[in-house]
């Protein structure tokens, strides 16, 4: 009971410190109008947490940026985050809450799973513009999901941007698919083995692993004999990559490694040590460190943040960018923020900058972004470098 308590109260100054920063609750009715509500089922803690917190904080350090200059034409935005645990009872509870205590305009959501358990909602509710954690590619349709958008390209089209390079770089090449037996595993293969072959690639392999998996050396030995040039892994975070990329360098595999964005982050990808240097994968944002070109939000992120933030903390400030863009041209449409038209305010961004977060200017035209860039593990400057120029599908 007491150590439930502990965690009780470190949740909540953790999501307060994320809100504080925000804008204070009091501050209800501003000058132009009330607060625009941004609620967020995050997964502070769990097995997500090391995300939900980057998130958080990215999400909480956007609102504040805005605010201090101003809010939306006068009105400012309220972060209003829910811990879920990264569970989707909890969360759908947080999202229940949060909406019925507040006129909520924009919302966060944690996990593919709850992204479509409360799609008919969102939908019957039709106030809302959602977006979150997950890059499924299923939520990338428009027509069943109307008012969700990802942050970033969907995992199909992150696979889009790995064969594109794969193919530039060795035409034909043989290519490995790697994923976890999870919906989070299955999502892109089949119809990017179909795209593997429009490009003239050929998909020697497909091996599927359970998602914690950590023998396996009986995988190791079949992906060697299908001996690939390149070796897409997908549907897990770290293990069981560093395990098939050592096994595979000890029995002689020359295959490049690649990822795909939750196995991307800097400290997920330091983590593999020797068997890491040159591990490649897609990213559709710049990393924290990378100074390879002018990207003033990112210098403005370093100001406020002078340590290292991950790649979850930019997609975090990046959704409430967009969602606040979205709602600044819905108002100056003057028409009413709902779901529908913050969703065409969405729609209606074309070649936008995101101030270098993205290295190439944005269009947003159904639920996705379609852009990403590959970037391979340089382990003595413990820093992931381009590996490739900005593709957009």
């Amino acid at each position: 009971m007491q150590n439930s308590r502990i965690s009780q109260n470190r949740r909540s100054l953790l999501l307060a410190a994320g809100a504080s920063l925000a804008a204070p609750l009091a501050a209800h009715a501003q000058a132009g109008g009330e607060d625009i509500v941004l609620g967020g089922s995050i997964p502070m803690t769990g097995v997500f947490a090391f995300a939900g917190v980057g998130i958080n904080a990215g999400i909480a350090d956007y609102v504040k940026i805005l605010n201090d200059g101003g809010g939306i034409k006068g009105r400012k935005v309220r972060y209003v985050p829910e811990d879920t645990g990264y569970k989707v009872d909890v969360s759908v509870a947080a999202y229940k809450k949060i909406t019925s205590q507040n006129k909520v305009s924009l919302y966060y959501g944690d996990s593919t799973a709850f992204s479509k358990t409360i799609n008919p909602e969102l939908d019957r509710n039709g106030n809302i513009l959602m977006a979150g954690a997950s890059f499924a590619t299923e939520l990338n349709d428009p027509q069943k999901y109307p008012n969700q958008f990802l942050v970033g390209p969907d995992y199909t089209e992150m696979f889009g941007i790995l064969l594109r390079h794969i193919a530039k770089e060795k035409p034909g090449a043989k290519v490995a698919f790697v994923y976890s037996d999870s919906e989070f595993g299955r999502d892109p293969v089949e119809s990017s083995e179909a795209l593997a072959k429009k490009l003239g690639l050929n998909v020697v392999i497909k091996i599927m692993t359970p998602p914690g998996s950590v023998d396996v050396s009986t995988e190791v030995i079949k992906l060697r004999r299908a001996a690939p040039d390149y070796t897409i892994f997908h549907g897990y975070i770290l293990a069981p990559i560093p395990e098939f990329i050592t096994q595979g360098k000890q029995q002689g595999m020359t295959s490049k490694w690649m990822g795909t964005f939750w196995t991307m982050d800097s400290s997920t990808v330091m983590k593999m040590g020797e068997a890491g240097d040159g591990f490649m994968g897609v990213m559709p944002y710049r990393y924290y460190y990378d100074t390879s070109a002018k990207a003033p939000m990112l210098d403005k992120i370093r100001q406020m943040r002078p340590e290292y933030q991950s790649t979850a903390y930019i997609q975090g400030f990046l959704a409430a960018m967009l969602f606040t863009e979205a709602a600044k041209r819905t108002l100056d449409a003057k028409k009413e923020l709902n779901g529908k038209n913050l969703k065409a305010a969405l729609n209606s961004i074309k070649d936008f900058d995101t101030g270098g977060l993205i290295g190439v200017p944005i269009t947003i035209k159904g639920n996705s972004i379609p852009v990403g860039r590959v970037y391979k593990a340089d382990m003595k400057a413990q820093k992931m470098v381009p590996a490739s120029d900005w593709i957009s599908l």
